[in-house]
């Protein structure tokens, strides 16, 4: 059997080629006679293999010398407690861009280790759809403590792809579902983060890309494996870190350096959502409720023109391979996550289908 294309937003697919290593590597690591699971994060290999997946990350990001790679545990939303506990005081106000639902998620967890969240700015609805406020409409805070916004919000299928510009204070991206998906110049930001169910890993495990003039400024009570000066000194590894999930990121990142690395696939990410946009942009069956120049290129929310199809639709996708479309609980509809390692195969295959479902049903 053929496996389906898998357009989950997260958990998400990985790299058919990673998964195959995995597997078989699985009970015998580097001909070990054990799995990679079993063995000591200590043991001299598996700090080799951690080591060389760091440099492959920094190497695929150009991440500067000054700056930390942490692999951490909790994933996406243990970041929005360790962000605000690691830069920012009890006493202090931090800015937020609310652009979606992680956005709101991640206020939520800042507002309880600080003394404001200041929102500057979020979404609105206009004739072409929903987009991100314009920049010169932000409130932001004379004397904020960092400066936080999710460019790529996988719910709603609304990014900003423009790093903001004339931000004071050091700039807080959670890129959990844009991270090495297209080039990007790491040196704007203070701290990137990003879980790793997406683009990275499996679920449950973190990076965090912390500038290192950020380190040293935890609250007294945070956590001690939330601590980024903590992580830093011990290399990730002050408490046992997630073993299995930083070997298959370590293979994600060896597969991204095989497919031509991150400028590579920044092409092939922009052509696989230009061909499913275009595709919904000329039909009078399907629709987009976001603005062209806000729409991700990672999730794309999709509305059929009714919506008692959806079932159907669903249905015979699964029945044609394609799996993971229904839409968030929270917007409904569909929504096609197409990640670094969705294939362009996987798309043409959803637009084909797609073609051939409003023509039954149209």
């Amino acid at each position: 059997m053929n496996a389906p294309f898998n357009f989950s937003a997260g958990p998400a697919m990985l790299p058919a080629e990673v998964m195959e290593q995995a597997q078989a590597e699985f009970r015998s690591w580097r001909n070990s006679g054990i799995s990679v699971m079993e063995i000591s994060h200590r043991d001299p290999a598996f700090m080799q293999m951690a080591a060389q997946a760091e440099q492959d990350l920094r190497d695929l990001m150009s991440v500067p010398a000054n700056y930390q790679v942490l692999f951490m545990h909790g994933g996406g939303r243990g970041q929005f407690s360790a962000v605000p506990q690691n830069i920012a005081g009890p006493g202090d106000t931090v800015d937020y861009l609310n652009s979606g639902i992680w956005s709101d998620f991640a206020i939520r967890e800042a507002d309880k280790y600080v003394s404001k969240v200041n929102v500057v700015g979020g979404t609105e609805l206009t004739p072409q759809g929903k987009a991100i406020s314009a920049p010169e409409t932000w409130q932001l805070s004379d004397n904020a403590a960092y400066f936080h916004y999710c460019p790529n919000e996988t719910v709603d299928g609304v990014a900003l792809h423009q790093i903001p510009e004339g931000i004071r204070a050091p700039l807080v991206a959670d890129m959990s579902s844009t991270i090495l998906s297209e080039p990007l110049d790491v040196s704007r930001f203070g701290i990137i983060y990003a879980g790793a169910q997406k683009n990275i890993g499996p679920s449950g495990f973190a990076i965090a890309i912390v500038r290192d003039d950020l380190l040293g400024k935890a609250q007294r009570n945070t956590s001690t494996i939330m601590d980024y000066s903590v992580q830093a000194k011990d290399g990730s590894m002050y408490n046992t870190p997630n073993t299995f999930a930083w070997y298959l990121s370590g293979l994600v990142f060896e597969w991204l350096k095989r497919q031509g690395g991150i400028n590579a696939m920044g092409e092939l990410n922009h052509k696989k959502a230009a061909l499913l946009y275009n595709y919904i942009d000329q039909s009078d069956f399907y629709s987009n409720p976001i603005h062209p120049d806000f729409r991700s290129r990672m999730n794309v929310p999709f509305m059929l023109a009714d919506e008692r199809l959806d079932s159907a639709f669903l249905k015979q996708a699964a029945e044609r391979g394609m799996v993971g479309l229904k839409g968030h609980r929270y917007v409904g509809g569909m929504r096609a996550s197409i990640y670094n390692a969705m294939p362009l195969a996987g798309v043409e295959a959803l637009v084909d289908f797609m073609k051939d479902f409003q023509k039954s049903n149209g």
